[in-house]
């Protein structure tokens, strides 16, 4: 199931740094020009252009407030934004990423369209350097998409069987973490999650119970999840690595005996390194796997996913070709490389925002029996990223990918591995 996040404050890299860029030839004129340039203006009009392949087309401006420390680290990000989508009409959407410290940070976002829509994300991070003995965070969410596709579940669902349902959810995390050193913790997550799938409510396309009637997840369930989590985390950075590596493996179950209307189990592993080839070219790469041990009469929206651009260990990987869960099936495999080169750099809001290009490839599958050959059958996908990188806390995003006679564009907040 597609899980909204905080899109970008970033969202429209490229044309923030054009806006830059003509701002200063124009400041010392005054006018407009002082609105541009970021070492003058009060605020920068950043417009946001998303043009998810799920989502349809969404089109607005994030009028964007950062505060930074004696050391040109941002310590607050306050965007805004008024915007409107193709689907849902006009809407506006309040976000406030605070960054105390290296040790701690905080988002909450909330917001609504004219139709349809709603979402809340509030979220509380301490202990990210793992230099105390133990780290925690929580996290509550609201949200209420109508866009969500469904194909069936297999690694051959074909695009004639898209449909489309009403994801109405809530959810509440709390991890907890036992630091052995500042390299290897030991987590466990407990998750509370009720979701609810309603018939859809995009034009021309079929709704879910249509094209799928009986298929386990339609309708409501409510799930108590917790998972065990083991890192070994290497990383000279968690948000902006550009050296080391970190190696995650997991075990979770959702059991009827506790309180769920449902029962699964899974397990899975991940990596992902980093290594620097030149002072503005860094190799970052992931692999994943993902098995479900127990997973007759999950609901899909709880299955292995491939899809989208965004690698989420225990849940999902990306194909940034295809949008968040184009593919589903109990087990998956996963793997991905880009080439993070920095091009271009200015100053903003007081602080160095770097400007990246991105080459990218990912590919994967999923299936529904371990013996499944691990490399037949992948999808694939190419494209080129463009970064704008704001030291340590922030990465924003706009990713272009292509597959057989697809194209997909996303963007966001952080990398996608």
């Amino acid at each position: 199931m597609r899980r909204r996040r905080a899109t970008s404050v970033w969202a429209a890299t490229c044309a923030f740094a054009l806006l830059a860029a003509l701002g200063r030839a124009s400041a010392e004129s005054g006018g407009l020009g002082r609105w541009l340039d970021p070492a003058t203006a009060p605020f920068i009009p950043i417009p946001e252009i998303d043009l998810d392949p799920y989502s349809g087309t969404t089109l607005g401006v994030i009028p964007t407030l950062l505060r930074t420390n004696a050391q040109d680290e941002i310590e607050e990000i306050i965007a805004p934004d008024v915007m409107r989508n193709q689907y849902f009409g006009w809407g506006s959407r309040m976000r406030i990423f605070g960054f105390p410290s290296a040790d701690t940070q905080w988002v909450v976002v909330g917001g609504g369209k004219e139709r349809v829509e709603r979402e809340f994300d509030a979220r509380y991070d301490t202990g990210q350097t793992r230099t105390s003995a133990c780290s925690w965070s929580v996290e509550a969410i609201y949200d209420r998409s109508g866009t969500p596709r469904f194909f069936g579940l297999g690694n051959n669902s074909h695009t004639s069987k898209e449909s489309t349902y009403l994801d109405n959810q809530a959810r509440l995390d709390v991890q907890l973490a036992r630091n052995f050193t500042p390299r290897l913790q030991l987590a466990w997550l407990v998750r509370w999650r009720y979701v609810d799938v309603l018939p859809g409510v995009l034009p021309r396309v079929p709704s879910i119970e249509t094209l799928f009637p009986g298929q386990a997840g339609i309708g409501t369930e409510h799930v108590l999840e917790q998972r065990l989590i083991l890192t070994r985390d290497t990383r000279d950075s968690a948000v902006i690595p550009r050296s080391g590596a970190r190696y995650l493996a997991y075990a979770g179950f959702v059991s009827r005996g506790l309180g769920s209307s449902v029962s699964y189990s899974y397990l899975g592993a991940e990596a992902r390194g980093y290594q620097p080839v030149a002072g503005n070219l860094t190799i970052a790469w992931h692999a994943a796997a993902r098995y479900m041990p127990s997973s007759r009469g999950a609901p899909f929206w709880a299955l292995s996913s491939l899809g989208g651009d965004r690698s989420t260990p225990g849940e999902g990987e990306p194909l940034r070709s295809d949008g968040a869960g184009r593919f589903l099936d109990s087990n998956l495999l996963a793997a991905g490389a880009e080439a993070r080169v920095r091009v271009a750099g200015f100053a903003a809001f007081g602080t160095h925002v770097s400007l990246e290009l991105a080459p990218f490839i990912d590919a994967g599958k999923v299936f529904a029996t371990a013996g499944t050959s691990p490399l037949s059958h992948l999808h694939g996908a190419l494209g080129i990223g463009v970064r704008g990188v704001a030291s340590p806390h922030v990465v924003g995003y706009v990713d272009v990918g292509y597959g057989p006679g697809r194209a997909a564009v996303f963007s966001g907040i952080n990398y996608p591995f």
